[in-house]
């Protein structure tokens, strides 16, 4: 069995009895039931993932996946593909967005070089910004318009490596883990993975990535189709899709995924780059999904159409579409409050207030009661 059959094979279902725990205690808190809404799904959610009625949310993580893509040559961005190794070194000197809420989360950084097209060599494996890993399959994919963007073998090393690197800073401590990316060109791979997988047009999935305008984007549309139907990727097999048209940083991040869901760690999703790769990762494994949490929705079109294929429901909407993490970074802010309300919030009981059931409709704990009465 090779290591990403081990892996998928641990993958089990949330804990139902911890979960039931963690809602009860919801419900005895001193607030109206379901007053704090979404911060209360997502304490449950949490509980059940870490098997813990009281879960903690500590030692936060952001993965942040580099790799470089052959299609760019196509004209596909408005951006050099040396952008991306400059983007990592600014990961690594602490100057870019994912660094500044990652220090406002409090969670460390760590950037994974899976497949950026330039060296990267000498680059230090701890900085003032994040801690760096190489975790190189290949520099760069192919040209997916003109053929295969990797092999499948090489599909399986990236997802490999994506879990070797999760599995690392699960050992290190690890509460909970955002996933972010990094790749010029990762957009139009995105687009044909949501295409493909979720059978939407390839129109309604694409979109302008870094600010492309009416003429480009028309152009990155028929790129993307033509690649589907150069490669006509098998949309039931996650692996023939992530190899015919996918990202090697891409394949790290559904390997994260899979590493964190068989250590009952929750997964808290990025943009629409991120959301291709809980599509693979799904595809491999569909119980991943109960560990997935979506942080926002995408200015990117397809973003909306890959949630709400995989049936999860963003935290908030920002307009954001910058990737790296950015957006997770804040979802993983939000996971820590809601479990913190969870732990730190006195009951009925323990502050001697009566509850709704205690006392009646109308008295302190009733709809109507309260701060916001």
């Amino acid at each position: 069995m090779t290591r990403l059959e081990q892996v998928i094979d641990r993958i089990g279902a949330p804990d139902q009895e911890a979960a039931a725990r963690a809602r009860e205690r919801q419900d005895q808190l001193t607030k109206p039931p379901g007053s704090l809404g979404r911060l209360e799904e997502l304490a449950v959610q949490v509980a059940g993932i870490q098997g813990r009625a009281r879960p903690r949310v500590s030692h936060k993580v952001i993965l942040t996946m580099a790799g470089d893509h052959g299609v760019v040559a196509e004209g596909v961005t408005q951006y050099p593909q040396e952008v991306t190794a400059q983007m990592v070194r600014n990961f690594l000197g602490g100057g870019a967005a994912i660094n500044v809420l990652a220090r406002f989360v409090g969670a460390r950084v760590v950037v994974a070089d899976l497949g950026v097209s330039a060296d990267l060599g000498g680059l230090a494996a701890s900085s003032a910004g994040a801690r760096f890993v190489s975790a190189r399959v290949r520099p760069g994919t192919d040209n997916m318009a003109v053929g295969a963007a990797m092999s499948r073998a090489e599909a399986v090393a990236c997802l490999e490596a994506g879990i070797r690197v999760a599995e690392d800073q699960a050992d290190a401590g690890m509460d909970v883990v955002g996933v972010g990316e990094m790749g010029i060109g990762n957009t139009t791979a995105a687009a044909a993975i949501a295409a493909v997988i979720t059978g939407a047009p390839v129109e309604e999935v694409t979109g302008r990535g870094t600010g492309i305008d009416d003429r480009l984007l028309a152009h990155k549309v028929s790129v993307v189709k033509k690649a589907i139907a150069t490669n006509r990727p098998d949309r039931t097999d996650g692996l023939d899709v992530l190899a015919k048209v996918g990202g090697l940083e891409i394949g790290g991040m559904a390997g994260a995924m899979l590493a964190a869901a068989s250590r009952r760690v929750p997964v808290v999703i990025d943009g629409f780059i991120s959301g291709a790769a809980a599509l693979v990762a799904c595809a491999l494994a569909p119980r991943v999904r109960e560990y997935l949490i979506a942080s926002h929705r995408s200015v990117e079109p397809g973003h909306g159409r890959i949630l709400d294929h995989l049936g999860l429901q963003p935290v908030f909407n920002l307009n954001l579409r910058l990737g790296e993490g950015t957006g997770a970074a804040l979802g993983i802010s939000l996971a820590e409050a809601s479990v913190r309300v969870l732990d730190e919030m006195a009951t009925f009981a323990e502050a001697g207030v009566s509850s709704a059931d205690a006392a009646g409709a109308g008295t302190a704990g009733a709809e109507g009661a309260g701060p916001e009465a």
